[in-house]
């Protein structure tokens, strides 16, 4: 079938394209250049209209134990936000503890057309697996914990050799099926098992002597030495601690030039100036990120209601439990590989602190000057749900919408942030890059986030309008691998997305020495630990299409 949108106004960053009238046409699924004179099976008018591709979300929590753990934990929150079932679309509900279905569809609704799971906890991998197979219409991916699993400590401990390291790191990714590698408090979730409750950059822990930064330094050589498309992604130390600045540029600094991914940087870059002891920042960790560009971040912009913040982080959430609201929470180890924590959290406007984190993170966004290495994300749910992405990108896009709603918070938080002075706006252009090319090009999708020959037809239509919000929250046309799926933010058509997979080569000794791992101290044998796409019904919820690792130092 050749469907063709015609007289877009086409914005693809990958291309260099910037505002120009262009014809698009997709062939069975995919984008192709002029069939000559072919005539369309069908044509779109969009003359005017602003054409992207789908949106990518690189960050947000949408599968895994710990959302199940707060769906459980909240369910007046489940009460407050219901979807009826339609002709099309099966009931949900939540909005922070949104259910699989439901994600799906708002996520389409909105133009978004991908999402990635970032903390995957290796030993729950299936069940994530499973539960993103229940996210319809969106491409879907997970990066896989490690940093803080036994076996890996074990063996930067006893100084194994960095061969079967990274050996260890490839077979884990191929087992749990991932896109990618995350580590939440490098050392940290391990150390809290013995009683640590803060672990800085520098500090050994007390069991198995290895610092942070020992095993950050580990982990990113050995990505870079498989070629891993996305690098290292790193939930860093002491998150949401004031002070916390400081170790975080020296985790940027200690990178070694090799490529590294900071995750929820709004939630590092606090420092501990003024009367409250409790300051911005946020200048600080722009500077570093336009400097070393070797660096990437996304925010996880606060947004004010309630929420749910849900980690692997133990050692943070067990700090922070006493602030839950409502006053319920959830910590717990999760067998010799990591934590999980569960706090219910309300950001309020007149809150000193939490205005100012939400200045914070603006300003990050209009500090960092290449929008190609700084992503839109609130870290959903931690930082707000997934659905306030139009409101953020208005007050990326607006100055002076921006400053209106700086009026209506704290006063003494507005007074010390210098939100109110940063003038730059960003462009269609700007938001194109930062929500579509650049996490295309940083996860290693090399057929998404592009409007060129030979990409999948994830494509976004909207009308543009003053109000971007507006703008942003009901596309006209959402199309997903070329089928028209959502039509001003009613869903059309339910389709199955693709789950996005690396799997790097490692040597098979490594399996010999896993296999009596898993038998001296795991819960499940290393047999069923492994995934294989024979677990999952043959319906299509679960189609693996698989990357291929760039040239790395064993290539």
């Amino acid at each position: 079938m050749l469907i063709k949108l015609s007289g877009g106004k086409v914005f693809d960053p990958a291309n260099k394209v910037n505002g120009r009238k262009r014809d698009i046409f997709i062939r069975d699924g995919w984008i192709v250049t002029s069939p000559g004179g072919a005539k369309p099976d069908k044509v779109y008018d969009v003359a005017g209209k602003v054409v992207m591709a789908g949106a990518i979300d690189l960050h947000s929590h949408i599968a895994g134990g710990k959302g199940n753990i707060s769906r459980m934990l909240l369910p007046e929150e489940h009460r407050e936000f219901q979807a009826k079932r339609s002709r099309l679309t099966r009931s949900g509900s939540g909005e922070p503890t949104m259910t699989s279905f439901a994600t799906g569809y708002r996520y389409a609704e909105m133009g978004y057309t991908a999402a990635f799971e970032p903390a995957m906890v290796p030993v729950n991998a299936r069940q994530a697996h499973l539960e993103m197979a229940d996210v319809p219409i969106i491409d879907k991916g997970a990066y896989v914990m490690l940093g803080n699993d036994d076996f890996f400590l074990r063996m930067l401990a006893g100084k194994t050799d960095h061969k079967a390291i990274t050996d260890y790191v490839a077979w884990t990714m191929g087992a749990t099926q991932a896109l990618g590698v995350k580590v939440v408090n490098p050392g940290g979730i391990s150390a809290f098992k013995f009683n640590h409750r803060m672990l800085d950059l520098d500090q050994a822990d007390s069991h198995y002597g290895l610092t942070p930064r020992g095993i950050l330094h580990s982990l990113t050589r050995a990505l870079t030495d498989l070629g891993v498309p996305h690098p290292l992604h790193v939930h860093g130390c002491n998150l949401g601690v004031p002070g916390n600045v400081k170790t975080t540029l020296k985790t940027m600094a200690g990178s070694g030039g090799r490529p590294l991914h900071l995750t929820h940087i709004q939630f590092h870059a606090y420092g501990a100036e003024g009367d409250r002891r409790f300051s911005s920042g946020a200048a600080r960790i722009a500077e570093a990120i336009n400097t070393q560009k070797n660096i990437t971040v996304d925010v996880g912009q606060i947004m004010f209601g309630q929420t749910v913040t849900a980690s692997g982080d133990n050692m943070t959430q067990h700090r922070n439990a006493d602030l839950a609201s409502p006053h319920k929470w959830v910590c717990m180890d999760i067998d010799c590989q990591a934590g999980c924590g569960v706090v219910p959290f309300r950001y309020r406007e007149r809150s000193f602190v939490n205005a100012l984190q939400w200045a914070i993170g603006l300003e990050i966004f209009l500090l960092v000057n290449d929008p190609w290495r700084i992503f839109l994300t609130t870290d959903h749910p931690n930082g707000a749900p997934f659905t306030s992405y139009p409101h953020l990108i208005r007050l990326l896009m607006d100055r002076s919408f921006r400053n209106s709603m700086l009026d209506t918070l704290n006063k003494d938080a507005a007074a010390v942030s210098t939100l109110r002075s940063i003038k730059r706006e960003y462009s269609l252009y700007d938001i194109a890059v930062m929500t579509r090319a650049a996490p295309a090009r940083i996860l290693g999708l090399k057929n998404r986030g592009h409007l060129g020959p030979d990409a999948a037809a994830d494509i976004t239509v909207y009308t543009e309008h003053a109000n971007k919000e507006r703008m942003f929250e009901k596309p006209d046309y959402v199309f997903k691998d070329g089928e028209l799926v959502a039509r001003r933010g009613k869903i059309t058509n339910v389709t199955w997305g693709a789950t996005h997979v690396v799997r790097p080569e490692y040597h098979p000794g490594i399996e010999k020495k896993l296999k009596s791992h898993f038998e001296n101290y795991q819960g499940m044998s290393m047999e069923n630990f492994v995934i294989r796409e024979s677990d999952f019904p043959n319906d299509g919820r679960f189609r693996a299409q698989t990357h291929k690792c760039g040239k790395g130092r064993r290539a």
